[in-house]
């Protein structure tokens, strides 16, 4: 068994040592999967964040990334110790989100295993929140905790759009044959525009429902989450 792992790893060292970056002519796509970095949260999977690309010729390629996310958030209320009540209140957080980034690559000459590249690209996206109250007697105030009441009911639904620009630059390097990891490094800049939404509530006092109005949009700049990316591809 020794012997066995003993040579594995001579066949994996090896492979590393032989591996060279594939032409344009000889396979044009890659697909790659992204781990993501930043100072607050450090590294995480944004998963699925997947990106492809199309190799025009060695030193221009066109690629598309797409990132999905998605959280649900849930906390109970519960009546006074004294009531009969057997079902507490409940707020529930929901949210989902979606990135998408159109772009090209300029790779440079670099070595037999390293392509270093500078990139451009357009980002688009956009996110949906919902918050449902069930016995609670509100879910609108973020500040004041929300108490039980039996029979109400409350509905908040809000969504934004988000447009952006990022420039960057990064590197592959071919640990085998087609196989790489990467880094990149990039500056960006977005807006996002909030779209407002509607809400309605069913209380023992009646029954509401309206608009949300939207709180404009706010725009910022800088590296971040989305322009620092450790990465793993697939070249064919």
């Amino acid at each position: 068994m020794k012997k066995f792992f003993v040579l594995a790893g001579a066949v994996v060292i090896s492979s590393s040592l032989l591996a060279q970056k594939p032409s344009s002519s000889d396979a044009k796509y890659s697909l790659e999967g992204n781990i993501n970095y930043d100072a607050t949260n450090g590294f995480s999977w944004t998963a699925p964040n997947l990106r492809a690309r199309y190799f025009v010729n060695d030193n221009i390629a066109a690629r598309v990334q797409l990132g999905l996310g998605s959280s649900s958030d849930k906390s109970l209320y519960y009546a006074a110790s004294d009531s009969t009540f057997s079902s507490p209140g409940s707020i529930v957080d929901k949210s989902s989100s979606w990135t998408m980034q159109l772009g090209a690559e300029y790779h440079l000459k670099g070595t037999d295993k390293l392509s270093p590249y500078f990139m451009a690209g357009v980002n688009f996206g956009g996110m949906s929140m919902s918050t449902k109250g069930t016995n609670v007697d509100e879910i609108m105030d973020p500040i004041d905790d929300a108490i039980f009441e039996d029979g109400s009911t409350h509905e908040m639904k809000t969504s934004s759009s988000m447009f952006g620009i990022g420039l960057g630059a990064g590197m592959d390097y071919y640990i085998f044959d087609n196989v790489y990891l990467g880094l990149e490094l990039g500056w960006g800049w977005s807006k996002i525009n909030d779209k407002g939404g509607s809400f309605s509530s069913v209380t023992t006092g009646g029954s509401s429902e309206g608009d949300i109005p939207s709180m404009g949009s706010n725009s910022n700049m800088g590296t971040g989450a989305m322009n620092t990316a450790f990465r793993i591809g697939w070249r064919f």
